[in-house]
């Protein structure tokens, strides 16, 4: 059977990073709160990487969304979520969001339309609870990744069951749009 994921940073020291491309998944947690921020990236046709103190660079071109996800308790829920600060930020505006509320009032908050990266981009390293994955661009990558969605925005972001579940769904929606793997 195929390894469906590997931690990134692993995958790199083992020399099992697609070069082909495939879509990474970085999460930045909050340690006060349920805030919480992911972003999933997808490449193709790697010219070089570069092993920095700070993360991985990848000299190739990428698509990029963000999902937020934000508890009800966020204190500054009503600041567009590109002038939040550095720690709670993505490049987006609200209108620039699909945005799913929660039967416990959380929003998860998730890019509608992906972000050209050109050239390059680096993916940081985790530190604390945050990781950073690498999904293989095999059949099922969007099934896997919608799974491992619903269950991390579940158990990692405390989102109830079922809108984990639709904002996995929803996820999975914006990578069909990502335009990196058409040529």
């Amino acid at each position: 059977m195929n390894v469906k994921a590997l931690d990134l940073f692993q995958a790199y020291k083992e020399d099992k990073l697609p070069k082909e491309g495939g879509y990474i998944i970085s999460s930045f947690l909050s340690s006060q709160s349920t805030y919480s921020k992911y972003e999933i990236v997808a490449y193709n046709g790697v010219k070089s990487l570069y092993l920095s103190p700070d993360g991985l660079t990848f000299q190739t071109d990428g698509n990029k969304i963000f999902v937020l996800v934000e508890p009800s308790s966020y204190p500054k829920k009503f600041v567009e979520p590109f002038r939040r600060q550095a720690s709670d930020q993505i490049p987006h505006r609200f209108n620039e969001l699909n945005i799913i509320i929660a039967k416990d009032q959380t929003k998860i908050m998730i890019s509608k339309d992906p972000i050209m990266t050109y050239s390059a981009f680096t993916i940081l390293k985790p530190i604390g609870e945050n990781f950073a994955f690498i999904f293989y661009n095999w059949d099922e990558v969007f099934e896997t990744i919608s799974f491992f969605f619903e269950k991390t925005l579940n158990k990692e972001s405390k989102v109830p069951q079922n809108d984990a579940k639709k904002a996995a769904i929803a996820i999975t929606e914006g990578l069909n749009r990502f335009t990196i793997w058409k040529d």
